[in-house]
């Protein structure tokens, strides 16, 4: 299988990691499949409004609900996580060169969201990149068998990886 999974310390640093991981992918003439995470904090709110980021063109899709100030439940649109899903879906049928998956959520770890994606960008013999936080990072594991390859936080070494399974380029 070719998945690999990274995970960065700080509060969205995945994010951060992944969307620089496919704009270099695109600048290279690269055709990524899959959505990235953008955080946009709220003022004078500790919470951010997170929307993702159909690749390679778009549609920006806001994934959060305003629950108010108080709440302290999963912040989450399930109904816009899922049209994410079908887009990317839909795309990945057109042709990509590799799947990135801004994160193995919750509903990933119940078995919905981006898993048959997944599932299917690997029969293709797609890499795919998978941003995994701690929570979350067993379920993940255990849907891959164990063999992703765990990537260091490291934009160049997860170029390297991805570059490792993808046709070289004309010149």
């Amino acid at each position: 299988m070719n998945i690999a999974y990274t995970m960065a310390a700080g509060r969205g640093d995945t994010d951060l990691l992944l969307a620089g991981v496919a704009e270099t992918l695109l600048a290279r003439g690269r055709t990524p499949c899959g959505t990235v995470q953008i955080n946009t904090g709220r003022k004078g709110d500790h919470r951010c409004d997170m929307d993702v980021r159909v690749l390679p063109a778009g549609p920006v899709i806001r994934i959060s609900q305003a629950l108010g100030r108080a709440s302290r439940g999963c912040r989450l649109d399930p109904a816009a996580l899922e049209a994410a899903v079908a887009q990317v879906q839909a795309d990945l049928a057109t042709g990509a060169d590799l799947l990135v998956v801004n994160k193995f959520g919750k509903h990933e770890a119940e078995g919905r969201g981006y898993r048959p994606v997944i599932a299917d960008a690997l029969a293709l013999g797609l890499p795919v990149l998978v941003g995994v936080n701690r929570l979350n990072r067993q379920a993940f594991l255990d849907f891959t068998d164990g063999l992703a390859v765990p990537l260091a936080p490291v934009q160049d070494t997860i170029l390297t990886w991805i570059e490792t399974y993808l046709p070289a380029r004309a010149a």
